[in-house]
């Protein structure tokens, strides 16, 4: 389990992950996703909290969003990114993926990021500070768990790459994943953090329909992809949660 999880954290952070190659294979680390996704969202926190010591508060919350974004390598919003490429720009399913897998960015990519970002920061700045620390972390860990359930059910688009390479958890793997975000964010939130969990189910809903019917499948920008958007259904479930209380 401990090599499962420093490499859920080699694949989803850039930070060090102690010494010694890691012998597992990628399916077998899901389970461990959401709790990366705590960690991450922690730091992030903590960042914050720090910050506003010093600072106003948004200008703390801004810091604290280039943090993650640094913990992370930005690897989530560099696949949304290259979705909205492909699926904005791309004539069929062989030019989509082809376009996903450029590195460089389009008017389509740009746009996704600019928007992805600034609805972030306003859904976090719509929380009072105790539901944002809180809140932020449930909602990075249940978009990890997201990925997960993406993975279990839909096939890749492409016959290599990372996505590929993560195929296939078992779902007793699956259902791990699941009932660590969801026992974080009942801790965390309560009847919040189940509602976080909704919005999360809607928003990977959709984005599976959205990358079968793009592409027939899943890649590793469709899972970065997921993460995001389902971080922000999350964060907008906790916004209409707390604003209607």
């Amino acid at each position: 389990m401990w090599a499962e999880l420093r490499l859920a954290w080699m694949l989803l952070t850039r930070l060090p992950a102690g010494r010694g190659e890691v012998r597992v294979m990628p399916a077998a680390s899901v389970w461990a996703f959401p709790l990366v996704g705590l960690a991450v969202g922690a730091i992030a926190v903590l960042c914050m909290l720090a910050a506003a010591l010093f600072l106003p508060v948004s200008t703390a919350l801004l810091l604290a969003m280039i943090a993650g974004l640094l913990v992370t390598g930005a690897l989530h919003e560099d696949g949304l990114a290259d979705l909205a490429d492909g699926f904005g720009g791309g004539r069929d399913r062989e030019a989509k993926l082809a376009i996903m897998r450029d590195s460089r960015i389009g008017s389509y990519g740009v746009l996704a990021l600019v928007m992805a970002m600034a609805l972030r920061f306003v859904l976090l700045a719509g929380l009072e500070p105790a539901m944002l620390v809180r809140g932020w972390i449930v909602a990075a860990a249940v978009s990890r768990a997201a990925m997960v359930g993406l993975l279990w059910r839909m096939k890749p688009a492409r016959a290599d790459g990372l996505g590929r390479s993560v195929e296939a958890p078992t779902a007793g793997r699956v259902m791990a994943a699941v009932a660590i975000a969801m026992a974080a964010a009942l801790l965390l939130m309560g009847i919040g953090g189940l509602i976080m969990g909704i919005f999360a189910v809607f928003g990977v809903s959709f984005m599976r329909l959205w990358a079968n019917r793009q592409i027939g499948g899943y890649t590793g920008d469709v899972l970065g992809a997921t993460q995001v958007i389902t971080e922000l259904a999350a964060l907008a479930a906790a916004v209409a949660w707390t604003g209607g209380r």
